[in-house]
């Protein structure tokens, strides 16, 4: 909540025809809208794209799940999304108002990679950034901060894939 209004930052996909498979091959989600309401359950204001794909120069499909932070006057908006390789990589956009529209930072961030960003801010006022995701979201795919598309997920006898943290 920021200035007694609820801002919710929704994936927006479209049908695409393409078969679902547990990979999230068939999800379209090509931008982002703004939504806001007084409470929960009250009458909701879409305040419009916030960003759409083709306003991010490096990627190329599937803007998923995204999340928000605000700091030094400025609103945050973590994405995750794939690059021209269908590769996913999380990015950063930043705008002073909270209804956007955001401004993608021309690169992702640099060491992150798979979906559902989640940022904390510690008792210390440091900010954190926890994300991954298994299957569609190619956590499995990363070992020492290198992509191997070969790889898969782990065996019931291995250790889980956990998610990763950037300060």
């Amino acid at each position: 909540m920021f200035n007694n209004k609820i801002y919710i930052y929704p994936s927006h996909d479209t049908a695409t025809g393409t078969r679902e498979d547990d990979l999230g091959s068939h999800f379209n989600m090509m931008d982002y809208h703004v939504l806001s309401m007084d409470s929960v359950g009250g009458a909701f204001t879409d305040n419009g794209v916030a960003l759409h794909i083709k306003n991010v120069a490096w990627a190329g499909r599937q803007m998923w799940a995204p999340d928000a932070a605000f700091a030094n006057n400025t609103y945050y908006l973590y994405f995750p999304a794939k690059d021209k390789k269908m590769c996913f990589e999380l990015a950063l956009q930043q705008v002073k108002t909270r209804a956007g529209p955001f401004v993608a930072e021309k690169g992702p961030i640099k060491n992150s990679y798979s979906i559902d960003p989640c940022v904390f801010k510690d008792d210390d006022g440091k900010f954190h950034m926890y994300f991954g995701g298994i299957w569609g979201g190619q956590l499995q795919r990363w070992n020492s901060n290198q992509y191997d598309s070969s790889a898969q997920n782990r065996k019931p006898d291995e250790p889980a894939i956990l998610p990763h943290m950037r300060d």
